[in-house]
């Protein structure tokens, strides 16, 4: 069900504004705080899907590419002129929607700047399902760049049940201390947007990168250029 700050309520989407697809409620208020310190004036609409999540996770991001097309064209047909998607496991399926409007996905600008800062890149995820995906759009971004890229990958087991039981301090606390045990890395991706509090709470020298910041400056430039 969309909605302008929350889950539930069904009105017409404020021209110019930015549809996000979410798996997860929880980054509703994340991106309205970003939305209200770096890009005041933009117009949100917020997309929930628990299930697409849970089923890709299950079945692959491709069993759930019809509903995703559903759920973008629902947000364009309510006059979206640019849709985030911030599920980094189906945010590729997501991305090449033709949809009529550009889709985005938010790991794509993290990715990028993970290629710039060096050649050995670890993603971190707390969902499986996460790592094939991030890996390959590093990959991508690094053959576009054209450089080298070794990736290297992570998954803290367990820490997403503690997301799942509302315990975001105790997930984003397990995170980081995951984070802290590479070495040898130019960057660290944070694959999931969840995983952004960890950010602020490593104490490794490497750069730690996550998407919903440079995510949502994305997409608010592809609204400001339609």
């Amino acid at each position: 069900m969309p909605t302008e700050s929350g889950v539930g309520t069904a009105v017409p989407i404020k021209p110019g504004a930015l549809a996000l697809l979410h798996t997860s409620p929880a980054h509703i208020p994340v991106f309205d705080a970003l939305r209200d310190e770096a890009h005041q004036g933009l117009g949100l609409r917020h997309f929930v899907a628990e299930e697409l999540l849970a089923r890709a996770r299950d079945e692959g991001p491709e069993a759930v590419a019809g509903a995703v097309r559903e759920a973008l064209d629902l947000a364009v047909a309510e006059g979206a002129r640019a849709v985030l998607c911030t599920c980094s496991t189906i945010g590729e399926v997501a991305e090449r929607a033709d949809a009529g409007v550009p889709v985005l996905r938010v790991d794509r600008p993290m990715a990028a700047a993970a290629v710039a800062a060096g050649p050995r890149v670890v993603v971190i995820a707390t969902v499986e399902s996460t790592l094939a995906p991030t890996v390959a759009l590093v990959e991508e971004e690094a053959r576009r760049a054209g450089r080298p890229v070794d990736v290297r990958t992570l998954l803290v087991e367990d820490a997403w049940a503690r997301f799942e039981a509302g315990d975001p301090d105790g997930y984003a606390r397990a995170v980081a201390e995951a984070a802290d045990t590479v070495t040898d890395a130019d960057a660290i991706v944070l694959a999931q947007a969840s995983m952004a509090p960890a950010e602020h709470l490593t104490t490794t020298s490497i750069p730690v990168l996550s998407s919903p910041r440079p995510g949502l400056a994305a997409g608010a430039k592809a609204v400001r250029e339609r």
